[in-house]
């Protein structure tokens, strides 16, 4: 049986990639507020810990030493049934992090994205087995684009491309997945704010309910949520309001201290690269 291959935002994470925090780097000038680097290596080792608690295989890479934006394990690749892509990034100083990514993954490479072509795992999300939604942004442009749908295509999957608003301009991150969190087949917090409306609407037509974070909780990262398995997900710790919303919905929640992860703006998701889904 392969270990690896995903077609899913919610199904079952068997394995996961993680790479550990750089302690040193410039850490201003990739746009973080500086953090304890002994409790943030703490805080991400606690999250490792948590998801193998829950029954995921963690790859716990080695620190990309002064990349202090490579924890961030999820924008550098994209993992397909058949196996992973490698991306290419708008930012200059995450450009190595894609072929870094995933020569350390030992996970089959279906392609590499061209030289005019950039795009985030962040703005990537799987709504269905059979469907993707990608942006188009600051992050991410059209040559991606159609690279990756013709990948999709290959397996029989169809590729949706919604555009990002402008927000808080090209400094600020703004990826589709900003804005929502897929927390089980049927069930998905979204931020509507930021959310392109085709696809607020294609969730509707999927019969996907939505629980909206408020303003507040989205500036603390409360719409960044990693689903283990459909219902059962992890959160940064200090987001009561959408933690109480999904528990209503009988979601499990677990919630992380993360003080100091959060000083990038990635949360949960941001920080795993799922290899295996169910």
């Amino acid at each position: 049986m392969a270990d690896f291959g995903v077609r899913s935002s919610v199904s079952d994470l068997r394995r996961a990639a993680l790479r550990r925090p750089a302690t040193t780097g410039d850490f201003a000038g990739a746009g973080w507020r500086l953090p304890d680097p002994d409790l943030l290596v703490r805080q991400h080792d606690a999250f490792a810990q948590l998801l193998t608690d829950l029954g995921v295989r963690v790859d716990l890479l080695p620190a990309a030493e002064e990349q202090v934006d490579a924890v961030f394990a999820y924008d550098p690749a994209f993992v397909i049934g058949s196996g992973v892509i490698e991306f290419r990034s708008a930012k200059p100083a995450r450009r190595r992090e894609g072929a870094e990514l995933v020569a350390a993954l030992g996970v089959p490479v279906v392609g590499k994205l061209a030289e005019d072509s950039v795009m985030d795992g962040g703005d990537v999300c799987w709504i269905a087995r059979d469907l993707v939604v990608a942006a188009r942004g600051y992050r991410t442009n059209q040559a991606a684009h159609d690279q990756l749908r013709a990948w999709l295509a290959a397996e029989g999957q169809q590729l949706v491309t919604v555009d990002l608003p402008h927000d808080r301009g090209p400094a600020h991150v703004l990826h589709l997945m900003s804005g929502i969190s897929p927390i089980a087949d049927d069930l998905a917090v979204v931020y509507p704010p930021i959310m392109p409306v085709p696809l607020l609407q294609l969730l509707a037509e999927r019969g996907v309910a939505t629980v909206e974070v408020d303003e507040a909780e989205y500036e603390t990262l409360g719409c960044n949520i990693l689903a283990v398995r459909p219902g059962v997900v992890v959160i940064f710790a200090g987001n009561p309001r959408v933690t109480a919303a999904l528990r209503a919905k009988g979601v499990e929640v677990h919630e992380i201290d993360a003080s100091e992860l959060a000083k990038g703006d990635g949360g949960p998701t941001c920080l795993t690269r799922p290899l295996l889904r169910d």
